[in-house]
């Protein structure tokens, strides 16, 4: 068979036709879109995105036709990438949530889809089904979960299993896909449906992170105290990831002001290279108008192809700030 007749009979679900529409329409128009669609959804799409094979101008048009009921005469090849799916998650969430979505879907991992069915099921119904399982298993399920819903398991929990299980997802490494197959057979048999494929664990400090930031401020306290006891080390590093670089949007200008007092201006140009409209109007209006300007003027003299690894050592510079004035008790990141 020729090359072109396997790619005109290849076969796409339904999320790859979608994801393959928006790779065809290109970034601007694919990251208004992306914007639209819940976490969820949003992962499940950029995980094909990511992952989409080679079309060619037939199947371009099959797309088309399905999404606007038109013939569309595509020229040439496309296929998704890691790299285009990053750049349109930039442009629909910011930086860092991009680079947290990008770290779940990327080619590692197969699609979000093959965990859906449990996924959908709402936080009691989840808890139901996880009440006899060990915290391992609990935690692995969790990093599949938006954050919020994640929270929501995590406090129908005991307290004490409550932290284990945010021990286990903080620490959680890579799990052989067969172990997840296994997993994903046992819970969907529970729930009357077998799930078709299984992904890799997404696990990790940034998890544990994000289902903590969910939590009511108290009981996330509460549970970090009590980890802190026993591991203070990963305490620390969760609570580095719990607080990302475009939070920086949400603090008080007073407070953003002590923290201007204590970056560098030449670090705060870099990290403002790739930062959202609303985060640098809100750290450089924490600056007097000339300083401001300098550091504009500095941003627009950095060269276009400044390295992601340049600017992310910068904010994560600037982070490290933030951290040192909290815990010196200058300022507060808790919102009341």
């Amino acid at each position: 068979m020729a090359r072109g007749e396997q790619t005109t009979e290849l076969r796409l679900s339904a999320s790859q036709k979608l994801a393959a529409f928006l790779v065809v329409m290109g970034e601007d128009a694919a990251a208004e879109i992306l914007k639209n669609f819940d976490d969820n959804e949003r992962e499940l799409v950029c995980g094909e995105m990511a992952n989409l094979p080679l079309l060619d101008s037939n199947q371009q048009g099959a797309v088309l036709q399905e999404f606007t009921e038109m013939a569309v005469e595509a020229r040439s090849g496309i296929s998704g990438s890691v790299d285009f799916t990053r750049s349109v998650l930039e442009k629909s969430v910011g930086l860092f949530k991009a680079a947290e979505i990008i770290g779940r879907v990327g080619t590692a991992r197969t699609s979000v889809a093959t965990m859906q069915q449990i996924i959908d099921l709402d936080a009691t119904s989840i808890s139901n089904l996880m009440k006899e399982e060990d915290p391992q298993t609990i935690a692995l399920v969790l990093s599949y979960l938006s954050s919020a819903k994640g929270s929501e398991v995590l406090m129908t929990l005991p307290e004490r299993q409550r932290e284990i299980v945010v021990e286990k997802l903080a620490t959680l490494e890579s799990t052989p896909i067969e172990v997840v197959e296994t997993l994903g057979e046992v819970l969907s048999s529970k729930v009357g449906e077998k799930v078709s494929r299984a992904l890799n664990q997404t696990g990790g400090e940034k998890s544990a992170a994000a289902v903590l930031n969910a939590m009511a401020k108290d009981e996330r306290k509460k549970l970090l105290d009590n980890i802190d006891e026993r591991q203070p080390d990963l305490v620390r590093s969760i609570r580095m990831k719990m607080f990302t670089f475009d939070d920086l949007q949400t603090l008080d200008v007073k407070t953003m002001q002590k923290i201007m007092r204590e970056v560098d201006a030449g670090q705060l140009a870099i990290a403002l290279k790739a930062a959202t409209t609303t985060l640098r109007d809100a750290m450089l209006g924490a600056l007097s108008k000339r300083a401001a300007e300098n550091v504009n003027d500095e941003i627009e003299g950095l060269p276009d192809n400044l390295s992601m690894r340049a600017i992310e050592s910068a904010q994560n510079g600037i982070i490290d700030v933030v951290r040192q004035l909290e815990s010196e008790g200058e300022i507060s990141l808790e919102s009341d």
